[in-house]
């Protein structure tokens, strides 16, 4: 047998059995998203995977993804930190995007990454006020952080990075 019909069926044999993982991969995550499904209430908006999911007073009411968000206005601004400009959507935009009532004044805004450990929490008037550049930026892994110019907020030790849920807290 000569040497390119060895690598020929070495080949062939590699993309079967690439095939077959990726075929097993995607059925195993058909059934765990079926199976998540029916354990949710009824009446509760479902998350496709990877989206953000919002919460009022510990109700989910939505559920966003990067590409959901890419046709609302975008911002940006310089950071403080390295003069890089961030650019991406604001939170208020999402937030009321999203939301069927408008948020009061004093109402909680938590955003928080669970695979970083990190949150913040913010009051809608912080939020709202575009001075404040509230915002999510697309980071290079096409996750989401959320940046602004905020004090407590405004360098990359600081930002919410691959943010993976809202919590809306509304006294």
């Amino acid at each position: 047998m000569s040497q390119n019909k060895r690598l020929l069926i070495a080949g062939i044999i590699l993309l079967l059995l690439i095939g077959g993982v990726m075929g097993v991969e995607a059925l195993r995550r058909q059934q765990v998203a079926e199976s998540n499904q029916s354990l949710m209430p009824e009446g509760m908006p479902t998350a496709a995977p990877g989206s953000i999911p919002i919460t009022v007073n510990g109700e989910r009411v939505a559920s966003f993804t990067p590409e959901a968000i890419g046709t609302l206005p975008e911002a940006s601004f310089a950071d403080a930190e390295e003069g890089k400009t961030q650019e991406g959507w604001l939170l208020a935009d999402i937030l009321t995007f999203y939301l069927a009532d408008p948020l009061p004044d004093e109402a909680l805004i938590r955003v928080r990454s669970n695979h970083r450990d990190k949150e913040i929490t913010l009051t809608w008037a912080e939020v709202a006020d575009p001075a404040n550049y509230v915002m999510f930026d697309l980071s290079g892994r096409g996750t989401l952080k959320l940046v602004s110019l905020l004090p407590r907020l405004d360098t990359r030790e600081e930002w919410v990075q691959d943010t993976d849920e809202i919590t809306i807290t509304i006294p």
